[in-house]
């Protein structure tokens, strides 16, 4: 599929096999390319290097290290290796691997291609597609980034097939979310499909990743620089970003997405705003997907209540979230797509 922005267009390849297209896309959209994979040290030893011959960086995997110092460790490194601006960068990993390179291209002589070949069911229903890139800082999730869209992204769903039960299994937490946010029939088709999602299923996970990428494309289509509508894409993130933060990570993207979805509905239907219903129908998903709904025991949540007040989508110092109005329909507040969130009605259900 084709995915349009404000200086052209990239596609999107979604099939089996597709990761044996990158050598020729690369020399199809960069002929003259030097290119450099950047992935992260768990995927290094998992999956054979995507372009024998290039360069390789890697860096320690996990969360925790998409910050700053990864960054400048990578681009100081490319300035060493005299990378010019013929360098193209390919994001060869999850979404943390996605999120960086993607940031180092964007920032690397003021800006370089790069190409996205995502290797978890995150990064492939979610973080390698739209151009959003970035780190995290101690005070939040993705407060230092920029937009720089890939040239292409290959979405291979036989990469999946070393990927760790956990970490497939949180990627799906985004797929719900895409369906609670905009199609509630893409929730019954995951609903209806989830056991062979779980196994896994080639056909099964094709088809969830073509859909999620339709879903989340139409809409950064519609707003590249997240300043109206791309704002639904953030729910269940409030409450997300402030438990991984409260639990350190160790709680991942994945899980705390699907836990937010949860407790951000809940909250919305107390608020009048949401359908009753709705969060006991992602809470359906969920389970089904083997994913948690509820907040871990012995969180700090004095500290994941603080977390929340650090957050992109605030405005004038008031907590904002994306919030539902039933199940496959996001509330909007006049233009706004994100509406002030009653914190203390979320304490009763933390």
């Amino acid at each position: 599929m084709i995915i349009r922005h404000e200086t052209g267009n990239y596609a999107v390849i979604v099939r089996s096999g597709g990761l044996a297209d990158l050598p020729g896309l690369l020399a199809e959209r960069h002929p003259r390319a030097r290119p450099v994979v950047i992935t992260d040290a768990t995927v290094a030893a998992a999956r054979p290097h995507p372009l024998p011959g290039a360069p390789c960086l890697t860096f320690p995997a996990g969360e925790r290290h998409k910050v700053r110092k990864t960054w400048a460790m990578l681009t100081d490194q490319m300035l060493a290796e005299g990378f010019d601006r013929d360098t193209v960068v390919v994001g060869f990993g999850g979404g943390v691997t996605t999120d960086l390179a993607g940031f180092v291209a964007a920032t690397y002589l003021r800006g370089v291609p790069w190409i996205a070949v995502p290797t978890s069911t995150l990064a492939m229903v979610d973080a390698s597609v739209g151009g959003k890139t970035g780190v995290d800082t101690a005070a939040g999730k993705n407060l230092v980034g920029a937009f720089h869209q890939p040239s292409t992204v290959i979405c291979d769903p036989d990469t999946l097939d070393t990927l760790p039960e956990r970490n497939f299994r949180e990627g799906l937490a985004e797929a719900t979310k895409h369906a609670a946010v905009m199609d509630a029939g893409y929730g019954e088709w995951i609903l209806a499909h989830a056991d062979a999602i779980a196994a896994r299923d080639t056909a099964a996970l094709t088809q969830l990743v073509r859909r999620s990428v339709e879903c989340k494309a139409a809409i950064v289509m519609e707003d590249e620089r997240d300043s109206g509508r791309r704002a639904v894409l953030n729910a269940g993130h409030t409450v997300a970003h402030a438990l991984e933060l409260a639990t350190e990570f160790t709680l991942s993207h994945g899980e705390a997405v699907g836990i937010g979805l949860v407790l951000e509905t809940r909250v919305a239907e107390a608020m009048g705003i949401c359908r009753h219903g709705a969060a006991d129908q992602i809470a359906r998903l969920l389970t089904a997907l083997r994913l948690p709904v509820a907040v871990p025991a012995g969180i700090d949540r004095a500290r994941c209540l603080a977390a929340m007040h650090v957050d992109k989508k605030n405005r004038g110092g008031v907590i904002h979230a994306a919030l539902l109005a039933s199940f496959g329909i996001m509330a909007r507040d006049g233009e706004a797509w994100t509406q002030p969130f009653d914190v203390e009605k979320l304490q009763a259900f933390l």
